[in-house]
């Protein structure tokens, strides 16, 4: 199962696909071992295929905040109000404290002593102390709306993300560069601006977190973050050559020797030496669309849609030869999400009105196919890799059920033996939370005054109205071991501050008003 650099010979699969039916009923069930025997019957139909080059794939997990948490506090931004809210699981005390403008994005440092929030409006971070609230205000560059953390939580990384831009991201005024991020060191609340190439796409860490490799069109840039002063040395990733296949993904090897760099529409991957950063290539089917790394950092795993095919390297050395395990012809699967444990894949598309998706047994290589009610426009795994949740934008499919055309929708499924439960929506979800010990999940939904709470055993779901509208949802983390399931939690819009706390071993629901008084005091 290891690469060599010779490009495989291409093989047509044909589709044991039945009919689309409500529920996701039909199946089909694939596995390598057929690939051989449809080879020559596709042949014939090979040069009559269709040169059109689907979009690229949309994975970013928009709907999902991570949780900003501690061993004893959660952080809530409220964007409204230019504030966050600290609230203390153990006795569900909330305190709150201004930050900057239009906060967007609250993470926590592993070591529970800082809560690090991105303040969209004024192009600001707030270093916040978990446990006295004193604040560090840190001026960023302009224009960005990503950040995140390196895994030691030293650094935090910030730079604008073409893929999460926003209809209600503020005007841009003056100059704007494409090229920038701001790294902050969070002891210090030191700055240090770079560029880093054109159009960053993603941020990617060493696991003890002293290099940063970011990915943009066409150069990898690192920086060395255990120096003084920190620096970027970019490398570009197909010299001498113009107009390149734009670099989408980048992939850091758990041991840190490699950077595997995913570009649209290519047929190989480049593959970067961290220490010497000599660039190679590695055959990787037909246009590779994602690119994954196991849980446990050994394998990167691609998918390329066009040839219809997974190909699974050793992430630590290039040079041996990968497993590419041939797809089920017909659903052009683009995005792969891989469950916690490492034993499934879920394999998809939203690139396509595709009214299908896939669940790739990795201990067996068996890839089993379910049809849906309408195409895909994100999944989720909820964390013990039970259940799946699968979303559904308002757009129509030509397979699409009936009853679900024009509206949203998810669907819930059991991964053990594939049941769904898909669920007609009134409106666009806003924002999900899954509990973490596999039971439960939670959603929200644009001008809906109401929390959605999923019961995956059952795939039932109950509807709880709030007092107000609903802006954020999450779940507390689980502190103690006397078997109860922690709370939910619901930001709401309230001048004064609202969240509600849902417990689902009572199913009660209960209110807070009221607790942003205490931010105007300092």
């Amino acid at each position: 199962m290891r690469i060599a650099p010779t490009i495989l010979t291409l093989l047509t699969l044909t589709s044991c696909s039945a009919d689309a039916g409500f529920g996701g009923d039909a199946t089909s069930t694939f596995t390598s071992a057929d690939a051989d025997a449809d080879a020559d019957a596709d042949a014939d139909s090979d040069a009559d295929v269709d040169t059109y080059t689907p979009p690229p794939e949309e994975e970013g997990d928009f709907l999902l905040r991570p949780p900003a948490q501690t061993d004893v506090y959660v952080f809530v931004a409220n964007p409204d109000r230019n504030t966050v809210t600290r609230v203390n699981v153990r006795t569900l005390d909330v305190d709150t404290t201004r930050v900057g403008v239009d906060p967007q994005i609250v993470l926590t440092t592993p070591d529970y002593q800082s809560a690090v929030v991105f303040n969209r409006g004024d192009d600001s971070v707030t270093l916040i102390d978990a446990d006295t609230l004193d604040k560090t205000t840190v001026d960023v560059r302009d224009n960005f709306n990503d950040m995140v953390l390196t895994p030691d939580g030293s650094h935090a990384v910030l730079w604008h993300n073409k893929a999460k831009e926003q209809p209600d991201d503020p005007d841009v005024e003056g100059l704007q560069s494409f090229n920038e991020a701001s790294f902050v060191r969070i002891a210090t609340g030191e700055h240090f601006p770079m560029a880093v190439g054109f159009n960053p796409r993603m941020v990617r860490f060493t696991p003890d977190s002293t290099l940063a490799v970011v990915v943009a069109d066409a150069y990898l840039a690192t920086v060395d973050l255990s120096v003084s002063a920190p620096t970027p040395r970019l490398i570009e990733l197909v010299p001498d050559v113009l107009s390149p296949p734009t670099a989408e993904e980048v992939i850091v090897a758990a041991d840190g020797s490699f950077a595997w760099v995913r570009q649209f529409g290519a047929t190989e991957l480049l593959v970067v030496d961290l220490d010497t950063a000599a660039v190679t290539s590695r055959a990787a089917g037909d246009n590779p669309t994602d690119l994954d790394l196991s849980h446990d950092g050994t394998q990167v795993i691609a998918v390329a849609r066009g040839s219809e095919e997974l190909w699974v390297y050793e992430a630590d050395d290039p040079d041996v030869q990968p497993l590419v395990l041939p797809l089920p012809s017909g659903a052009p699967y683009g995005s792969l999400l891989v469950d916690p444990a490492g034993e499934k894949g879920i394999l998809y598309t939203t690139a396509t009105s595709t009214e299908r998706y896939a669940v790739w047994d990795r201990l067996t290589d068996v890839v089993r196919e379910r049809d849906l009610v309408k195409p895909v426009d994100g999944v989720a795994i909820n964390p013990t890799g039970e259940s799946l949740l699968i979303f559904h934008s308002d757009a129509d499919g030509p397979d699409t059920e009936p009853l679900f055309a024009g509206s949203w929708a998810i669907t819930m499924v059991a991964l053990s033996d594939l049941r769904t439960n898909p669920l007609l929506l009134p409106a666009e979800p806003t924002g999900y939370a899954n509990g973490t010990d596999g039971t439960w999940g939670f959603f929200i939904m644009e001008d809906e005054p109401y929390l959605e709470v999923l019961d995956y055993r059952t795939l039932l779901h109950n509807e709880y109205a709030l007092r107000s509208l609903p802006t954020f949802v999450g779940v507390l983390p689980d502190l103690t071991d006397d078997g109860d399931a922690p709370p939910a939690w619901v930001s709401q819009e309230h001048e004064l501050g609202r969240i509600s706390f849902y417990d689902p071993d009572d199913n009660s629901l209960e209110t807070l008003t009221g607790f942003e008084l205490n931010s105007e005091i300092e």
